[in-house]
C-alpha cells in the first residue's frame, strides 16, 4: 500500500448541507462585479463553500442560480453558500458599509497592496472580484477601502477571476 493513499469521501469527513448552513462562517463576503461567465460564477461558489465563506454577492450582469452552467462547476455549492443579487455593485457596497465591512477590490491599481503584504482588517471583509475583460470597475475601486493585487511574475498580466478568488481567499484564511 502506498504511503500516500488517496482518501475516500467518507475519510474526508465533510459536513452535510444542514451542518454547513448551521456552522459559523468566515466573515468574508465575495462580491462579483459584473462577472460574465456562468462557469466562473459556479467555480467561485464552490470555492466559497470550500473556505466556509459567509456569502457571495452577485452584481450587475453576473448570473444567478439556478442555472445549469453555474451548477456544472458549483457542484451543489449554490445550495449551501448564501447569496444575494444587487442590480449594481454600488448597491452591494452600500449594504456592506451599513453592516460594517472593510471593502477590498482585487485589482491591479495605482497604490494597490500586494496580497502577501496585505494586513487583514479586524472587521469583516468584503472582497470584490471583477469582470473577466475589464476587471473591477473604476467607480467600484473608488468606493473601496483598498486594492489588493496578486503578485505575478510571467508574461501574462491577469489571472482567471475564479483562480484569483481562490488565491486571495487562501491567503486571507491561512
Amino acid at each position: 500500500m502506498s504511503k500516500h493513499q488517496k482518501l475516500s469521501m467518507d475519510d474526508l469527513g465533510r459536513m452535510n448541507q444542514a451542518e454547513f448552513k448551521e456552522s459559523e462562517k468566515n466573515r468574508i463576503i465575495l462580491v462579483l462585479d459584473n462577472v460574465r461567465s456562468l462557469n466562473n460564477v459556479g467555480s467561485i461558489f464552490r470555492t466559497a463553500d470550500s473556505f466556509l465563506i459567509e456569502a457571495v454577492y452577485l452584481c450587475g450582469v453576473t448570473g444567478v442560480p439556478p442555472h445549469k452552467d453555474i451548477e456544472k462547476t458549483a457542484l451543489g455549492a449554490t445550495q449551501t453558500v448564501s447569496w444575494k443579487y444587487f442590480a449594481s455593485t454600488a448597491e452591494a457596497i452600500k449594504d456592506l458599509r451599513e453592516q460594517g465591512y472593510y471593502i477590498a477590490a482585487v485589482e491591479q491599481a495605482r497604490d494597490s497592496v500586494m496580497l502577501n503584504r496585505f494586513e487583514k482588517p479586524s472587521k469583516p471583509l468584503a472582497l470584490i472580484a471583477g469582470n473577466e475583460v475589464y476587471g473591477v470597475e473604476q467607480e467600484v475601486i473608488d468606493q473601496s477601502d483598498a486594492c489588493i493585487e496578486i503578485p505575478q511574475f510571467g508574461t501574462k498580466h491577469s489571472l482567471n477571476v475564479a483562480v484569483s478568488v481562490g488565491i486571495v481567499l487562501w491567503e486571507m484564511l491561512r
